[in-house]
């Protein structure tokens, strides 16, 4: 069973004169979307895109259900952008957070993303970012033209990659949330992580900070910091949480179906099949190379486990320590044994990466190398004295403790 608490929060800021961001959250969905468009268009977008999400992940509550869910907004957003001419260039960032079921019936927190929303994890007041922006300047930094300070002031910074209602087809980062029972996430829009550092986001929506002061808190930083735009906050935290046996870590994109044309010449009609078999046997045969490319790649990026720190303690990571293109690895279980108490040489080989074949392995491997820093300590001193008590010697052994 998973279970979460949550607030949420959403400001004006101090400059924009409308809120284009719109949000919700239950017990069992979080989502923050980030309009884009003049006037009234990018609102519009977002509380669209919200409610079909929601709606959707209501219908068909898992992974294929909330990513069908995006894509139905995304398809809502352009057609209505195309429909109505005040609302031509609209768009927006989707982040949401659900608890789906996965392949073994189990609840499971799963992330998907678009946009430069983000989500944040944290776990005894250390922050890490979960979610990558989809945005120039970003990207850059991924190829290596930018360092993320460069990132942070570049003119580009704030333009998208990908949105809801950029574009026909779309394409979905998703990915399974490793967490622990006390971790909280920070889904929020980018007026308020453009505004404060990851420092004070962390001090802020940390424990022992509630959750509704933690959420209060965060928006009056942002606001005291410029609130050039609007800020959008929700802050979970687990009560109870599942980690999935099979997690996901992909992209996953759609494509509309192609466009038949018909003719009313029998002889042209019976070369449009032709020519209409030929292409789609062309187009199932490459789309079949590369379905198979995906999984052995997807295979071979999570094929192996390894073991490597989280924080002070030893934990098992699943897949590639480097990561495989998209594929980045997943903690999937924490071990709870500190990395101080390994022997300097075992230290070395746990920097240098240690690959096991299984989660159990690793898991023994990981105690293997506590038990020897154990059995590496020093003895305790022993003095053995002899005293003769009328002619009987008797022997006392002290036990000096190091």
């Amino acid at each position: 069973m998973t279970r979460w608490r949550y607030a949420a929060a959403t400001d004006i800021g101090l400059v924009r004169q409308t809120n284009q961001d719109a949000l919700y959250a239950d017990d069992t969905l979080a989502i923050i979307a980030d309009g884009m468009g003049g006037h009234a268009a990018g609102e519009v977008a977002a509380a669209m895109s919200i409610e079909l999400v929601r709606e959707g992940f209501r219908a068909s509550q898992s992974v294929e259900g909330l990513v069908e869910a995006i894509q139905g907004a995304n398809t809502a957003v352009v057609n209505d952008a195309r429909e109505t001419p005040e609302h031509f260039g609209m768009g927006t960032t989707i982040i949401a957070v659900g608890l789906t079921y996965d392949f073994e019936d189990v609840v499971v927190p799963t992330l998907v993303h678009v946009g430069d929303s983000r989500a944040y994890q944290l776990r005894d007041g250390a922050l890490r970012q979960l979610s990558e922006d989809h945005s120039v300047a970003e990207e850059w930094v991924r190829m290596g033209r930018l360092t993320p300070e460069e990132a942070a002031v570049h003119p580009r910074r704030h333009q998208l990659t990908r949105g809801v209602g950029v574009e026909d087809t779309i394409a979905i980062d998703v990915a399974s949330i490793s967490a622990v029972v006390g971790d909280r996430l920070l889904l929020c829009s980018d007026g308020l992580s453009n505004e404060l550092d990851g420092d004070t986001l962390a001090r802020l929506a940390s424990k022992p900070n509630g959750l509704e002061m933690a959420v209060e808190s965060l928006v009056s930083a942002a606001k005291v910091a410029g609130g050039r735009d609007n800020i959008s906050v929700i802050l979970i935290e687990f009560d109870e949480v599942n980690v999935s046996a099979t997690p996901i870590r992909r992209t996953m994109s759609t494509a509309p179906p192609p466009v038949v044309t018909n003719t009313r010449n029998s002889s042209g009609r019976r070369h449009g099949r032709w020519l209409t078999w030929r292409v789609g046997l062309v187009a199932l045969i490459f789309a079949g190379v590369i379905a198979g490319g995906v999984a052995v790649i997807h295979w071979y990026a999570y094929s192996t486990y390894y073991l490597s720190t989280d924080g002070p303690t030893i934990a098992v990571y699943q897949g590639q320590p480097s990561g495989v293109l998209w594929y980045r690895p997943v903690m999937v279980y924490d071990t709870g044994l500190l990395a101080t108490r390994l022997r300097p040489s075992d230290a070395r080989l746990l920097a240098a990466t240690i690959s096991e074949p299984s989660v159990h392995a690793a898991r023994r491997y990981a105690k293997s190398l506590n038990r020897a820093w154990h059995l590496s300590r020093p003895k305790p001193a022993t003095t053995t004295t002899t005293t003769t008590l009328r002619g009987a010697p008797t022997t006392t052994t002290t036990v000096k403790k190091g």
